[in-house]
């Protein structure tokens, strides 16, 4: 008996072994039928004397090395591990187009690459992407044939150091240090191939209407064909609630009733599923799309966030996304799953993600779940005075915008975080057209432009305080009707200069960084960090922790919310409630009641 369960505790192994990672479908709020999953072992080299295009790597059949994508180079789940700089990479694998695609056009998707990358067929030169954290894709028809196999190559180049490319918090010298952490390079995100129509759906923008009950779609479609439908059909379960049918018009809005609608919120995370199809004249169903939408509003009014037309006290806590085997990638879907499950248990509503633009399969966990998030770019690293770090950042911001703006989690944009540069000059510039721009692609939603930092025009105040004394951040975070704010240049070894702002109340107030505890029975021994002096005991932590989080809600009339820093303890900086590796660091019955300390003028 003994040695039939250690043989199947071998099977199961090497099954899981071979398994393809993060084989899920990596879009599912826009998802097809006909796809192929690209993910696994790629032939590999690194690149780092930047040789490989005199060396005709486009051409390659394979490199020496072996690769486990979607994990960069730096994880240990990509089976490389080199921590070091790395300026340039090649990726190379063996791509076959299914028989049954034939006739269809071939797009071949990437979730995200950092940050600079080329793709080539069998040599030929397919195309090239600018930026790190937005998802791609090129038609790849012309270059490959039904049933015959291809070499497909990726060459992909990063310079953190440059200033010209936002990069979050990957650390710009050789080791990780302070909030600074390992490098991300190359492929990190899910590769993927589908087949579609001509005249397919490329996209669709959804804004949910809960004042009027309806839903308006607006579709992008690749092509046109006279004659062709475009059909929304909206289910509760199986029960079909609302389906309209119209002429495939490009752009033109498609009012899709939605009659005593269930609405979505963090308590009721109830979704709509939706399909989406494009029906040519002669009846036949040219694409089928299925997605999925939350019925809710976000707005403001006042000092107040209102979550379907109800003030809503946000409880956020700041999430990096970093894991201790794949970095930037999470090791498994469930693994982004049971993120969102351990903030809820902490008595966290929603998060900060933070320096790092998180994946789609994220958002769908938090769609599902319940869990509000404020979507924030990875904008350190560029120079903000930049003209061509500006250009970057502006089409990456654009691209990652339009991808999870149909989102309801997604309450808030965060485009940057604590900006220092002077705003008289061409960084003010900056800061104002990328909020006028957000505004512009997004209107349904709130910006909070800068996290703390500097001012710049915003939706939102903000600020960022790591007083650790709950007494005096009671009293810093108002005197009288002044506000405590950072301002200045942030020199190096200097001292932020602080001053008080006069507060309004014209607009939300957010603490959205705060607390940053460690506790040195949690985390004994040097080489980590929080803020503050660390807790000596858990007790203390709890003590502090509450009267921080007490001198933040009594300013409930002004203060509509908090964001705790953080999540997880990340490489150093070890001041997460949880560890890094996901355990349990504190009593989280305890944790969960002080977060969930009761804000006056709020139900929940």
């Amino acid at each position: 008996m003994k040695s039939k369960i250690m043989f199947l505790v071998a099977l199961l192994f090497c099954v899981a072994s071979f398994a393809q990672p993060r084989a899920e479908y990596p879009r599912p709020q826009f998802e097809r039928e006909a796809w192929v999953n690209l993910n696994g072992e790629w032939s590999f080299t690194l690149d780092l004397s930047k040789s490989g295009q005199n060396r005709d790597f486009y051409n390659s059949k394979g490199f020496d090395s072996k690769i486990i994508v979607p994990f960069a180079p730096e994880s240990k789940l990509s089976g490389i591990g080199h921590t070091d700089f790395i300026n340039s990479v090649w990726y190379q694998r063996t791509i076959q187009i299914p028989a049954e695609w034939s006739g269809k056009n071939i797009k071949l998707n990437f979730g995200a690459v950092y940050y600079t990358s080329e793709y080539y067929i069998d040599g030929k030169f397919v195309g090239r992407h600018y930026g790190g954290s937005d998802s791609f894709s090129f038609d790849i028809t012309e270059f490959v044939s039904d049933g015959k196999e291809h070499s497909l190559v990726v060459h992909a180049e990063s310079d953190v150091r440059s200033g010209q490319q936002p990069a979050g918090k990957q650390s710009s010298i050789y080791n990780s240090h302070g909030c600074f952490y390992t490098r991300t390079t190359g492929i990190w995100q899910t590769v993927w191939m589908e087949a579609v129509d001509a005249c397919a759906l490329e996209r669709v923008h959804v804004l949910t209407d809960i004042d009027q009950s309806q839903m308006v779609v607006t579709p992008t479609f690749y092509n046109y064909a006279a004659g062709n439908k475009f059909v929304v059909s909206v289910k509760d379960g199986e029960k079909v609630v609302s389906k309209v049918e119209v002429a495939a018009a490009q752009g033109l809005p498609v009012v899709v009733p939605i009659k005593k609608a269930k609405l979505w919120s963090p308590e009721s995370p109830f979704l709509y599923d939706v399909v989406y199809e494009v029906v040519a004249a002669d009846g036949k169903i040219v694409d089928k799309v299925d997605a999925y939408v939350g019925m809710r509003k976000i707005h403001i009014e006042g000092n107040k966030i209102l979550l379907n037309n109800k003030p809503y006290y946000q409880r956020l806590v700041l999430d990096q996304g970093f894991y201790p085997d794949g970095v930037w990638t999470a090791p498994s879907d469930e693994a982004l799953k049971n993120d969102i499950i351990m903030s809820k248990e902490a008595g966290f509503n929603g998060a900060r993600l933070h320096q790092k633009v998180f994946e789609e399969r994220f958002y769908y966990w938090a769609d599902k779940l319940g869990y509000i998030v404020w979507g924030e770019m990875a904008s350190w690293g560029k120079s903000a005075a930049s003209v061509t770090a500006a250009r970057n950042f502006i089409s990456e911001w654009t691209n990652i915008m339009v991808r999870d703006r149909n989102h309801p989690a997604l309450l808030v944009w965060t485009p940057f975080n604590e900006e220092w540069s002077t705003p008289g000059n061409e960084a003010g510039r900056f800061y104002t057209d990328v909020y006028n721009l957000t505004r512009q692609l997004d209107p349904s939603r709130p910006v909070n432009t800068i996290s703390g930092g500097l001012y710049a025009p915003s939706d939102f105040c903000t600020t960022h305080s790591y007083q650790q004394d709950g007494e005096k951040l009671h009293k810093q975070l108002f005197d009288g009707e002044k506000f405590y704010q950072p301002q200045g240049p942030r020199a190096e070894n200097a001292p932020r200069a602080m001053r008080f702002l006069v507060y309004d109340g014209k607009v939300p107030y957010i603490i959205d960084e705060f607390g940053g505890i460690k506790c040195a029975e949690t985390t004994p021994g040097g080489g980590s960090w929080g803020y503050g002096d660390a807790a000596k005991t858990k007790e203390d932590f709890y003590k502090r922790l509450e009267s921080q989080v007490k001198a933040i809600t009594d300013h409930s009339d002004k203060i509509c919310g908090f964001c705790y820093t953080q999540l997880t303890d990340v490489e150093q900086e070890q001041n997460g409630v949880y560890y890094y590796n996901r355990e349990n660091k504190f009593d989280m019955k305890r944790i969960r009641e002080i977060f969930q300390m009761k804000a006056q003028g709020y139900d929940q």
